[in-house]
Parts: C-alpha cells; sequence; structure tokens
C-alpha cells in the first residue's frame, strides 16, 4: 500500500512538475527555482498521493498497483488499454521530452561542419598511434592492473565478513534488524560515491600517485562486495540451515558450515568479475590523479598530443580485452 502510493505519487508529481513548467516556465532560472522550492515539490507529492488513492477508490489500477500489489486474477483489458498502461506511455514519453531538453539534445550541433572537422582530425591521430611511448604505456597498465588486483585482494576479506551482516535472513531479531540496516545504510552511500570521486578524496589525504587510487577502488570495492555477496546469503537454501541448526549448532556454526558452503563459488565468481571490473575503472581514476595509466592519457590528453593517446588507448583496449577474456573463462570455470 505505501509504496504504491509512494511510486504513484511520485510519477504523478513528476507529470504535474512536467505539465507545468511546459505551460508556464520558459526561463531555464524560472524552472530551476521552482524545483528548489522544496514546498512546491511537497506539494506536488501530495497532490500525486491524492490522485493515486481516489484511483484507488475508484478500483482503477495505477502503474503502482502493478508493480506492489498482489496480482489479481480479473480478466481485463490488454495492458495497451487499460490506465496503467497509458501511464507508463505518458510517464516514458514525458521522460524522454525532458530528457531531450535536459541534454540539448541537437541534430544541428551534431552536424555541424566545424565540429566535424575538428572530430575528423581528433579521429586521425587517434587511428595513427605514435608507438614511441608505448614501452612507457606497458609500464604503466601493469601499474594499473595491480592497483587493481591490490584493491580487490584487500577489500574481499572486509567484503566477506560485512555480507553476512547484511544478509537480513541472518539478522534477525531487533537488533539485528537494526545492525543490517545501518551497515546497509552506510554500503549504500560508500557504493553511491563513484571511485572517481573518492581518488580525488585520497589525492588529497595520501597525495597523488598509485596509492590513493588503489584505495579508492578498495573502497568503492569493499561496498560493492558486500552488497553482492549478502544478496548471495539471502539467495541460499534454507534446508541446510535448518538441519545445522537442529544439530543445536550456535551462528558462527551455523554460518560456516551451512551457508558458507553454498556461496564460495559464486563468491569467487564475483571477485574474479569485480578484479575485472577494477581494472578498467583504474584506468578512469588516474585522470585526477590516482596513477595508473590514467594519468599518462590525461597528460597526452591535455596538450592534444592525439597520436600518443591513441597509443594509450591500444594498450588499454588490449588489456581490458584479455582480463575481461580471462574471467569469463574463469567464472565459466567456476560454475
Amino acid at each position: 500500500m505505501l509504496r504504491r502510493t509512494f511510486f504513484d505519487a511520485f510519477c504523478f508529481a513528476f507529470l504535474l512538475c512536467a505539465g507545468v513548467v511546459a505551460v508556464f516556465v520558459s526561463a531555464e532560472e524560472q524552472l530551476l527555482n521552482l524545483i528548489q522550492d522544496l514546498v512546491v515539490v511537497l506539494v506536488a507529492l501530495a497532490v500525486g498521493a491524492g490522485i493515486s488513492l481516489l484511483f484507488k477508490k475508484f478500483k482503477i489500477r495505477t502503474l503502482g498497483s502493478v508493480l506492489f500489489d498482489l496480482p489479481t486474477s480479473e480478466q481485463g483489458h490488454p495492458w495497451y488499454r487499460s490506465f496503467w498502461g497509458w501511464q507508463l506511455i505518458v510517464l516514458l514519453v514525458v521522460s524522454f521530452a525532458v530528457a531531450l531538453a535536459k541534454t540539448e539534445f541537437s541534430f544541428v550541433e551534431l552536424l555541424d561542419q566545424n565540429g566535424f572537422a575538428g572530430a575528423v582530425r581528433l579521429f586521425k591521430g587517434l587511428f595513427n598511434p605514435n608507438w614511441e611511448v608505448l614501452p612507457r604505456a606497458v609500464l604503466n597498465i601493469i601499474e594499473t592492473i595491480f592497483m587493481a588486483f591490490l584493491a580487490t585482494s584487500i577489500a574481499i576479506p572486509f567484503a566477506f565478513v560485512l555480507s553476512f551482516f547484511c544478509a537480513k535472513n541472518i539478522m534477525r531479531g531487533t537488533v539485528g534488524y537494526m545492525v543490517y540496516l545501518i551497515l546497509r545504510t552506510i554500503l549504500n552511500v560508500t557504493r553511491s560515491i563513484e571511485a572517481l570521486i573518492w581518488a580525488i578524496i585520497f589525492s588529497v589525504w595520501v597525495g597523488i600517485g598509485p596509492f590513493a587510487g588503489m584505495l579508492a577502488l578498495m573502497i568503492h570495492s569493499v561496498a560493492s562486495l558486500a552488497k553482492q555477496y549478502s544478496e548471495m546469503v539471502e539467495s541460499v537454501e534454507e534446508g541446510p540451515i535448518e538441519a545445522i541448526e537442529s544439530t543445536g549448532a550456535n551462528k558462527l556454526q551455523t554460518i560456516w558450515y551451512a551457508i558458507v558452503p553454498q556461496v564460495v563459488l559464486p563468491y569467487i565468481s564475483f571477485t574474479v568479475y569485480r578484479w575485472d571490473i577494477n581494472v578498467r575503472m583504474a584506468t578512469v581514476i588516474g585522470l585526477v590523479g590516482g596513477g595508473g595509466i590514467g594519468t599518462m592519457l590525461i597528460q597526452y590528453q591535455g596538450q592534444a598530443m592525439w597520436r600518443e593517446v591513441g597509443c594509450i588507448i591500444v594498450v588499454i583496449a588490449v588489456v581490458v580485452w584479455a582480463l575481461d577474456l580471462a574471467s569469463a573463462h574463469i567464472r565459466e570455470a567456476l560454475k
């Protein structure tokens, strides 16, 4: 009930605000002022919730009721002739229109002759690499790979332990549920901050270099792996758990003998995949001083040395392709 009402309130409030802006607001500054007005947002949500409750009273199925209410056995119209179907279509169309407006999408600028000529010059440099920088690029990509490896290795034990405290089927009772909520909230916040931002933070903290990049990848990996691990714990079969508990085993013994054997192979598979992701991310965080080949890339890019940039891109592409292929085979072998 609450989730359905909140979802519908958000949808209707979005449509109301978009309609008001389209009709009455023309200037970007006025639009920002409207959005920043918390009262307007709250009123729009309240009106949206009222519309949702009104539709529920008249037994009209909204998109929120389709998503969150129990399915009904009623034989109704096809989805595209139902109210919730039209609600979905209108919501997607309005969202697409707002996205076009906010991104300032323009075929005129995309096909502009001067801009296209500049892009052609850039691509000519990229597709004619300067191989003289290859030895330095190889050394930097090796540094990038080991940054990702160390970050993943340090993150594994922290994520492994945290995953059990973040699993709802293990953290039962009032105290356990509170610990679950607090840890999940902290990890969600940590994961929502991109590794690029963590690299900026650690570059100020420990200085520019690969150590800052490794710390950024490590903190992001802990949050991401803990989430993936905990979801695997929540999906385990209850039979082995009940069997171990019936022998009088304590919580730690139950986890070790009933849950760990079920999740160890998926854990390894997720970890290998995370290392693959970290290698790719390590090439990006170097752009803000995180070390590795990303730092070298931003140096040449800033000087518009596109032939050198082309060589670095080739090295990155080859390494990412090789690691992706290797990790895919490893994950397949672990199934």
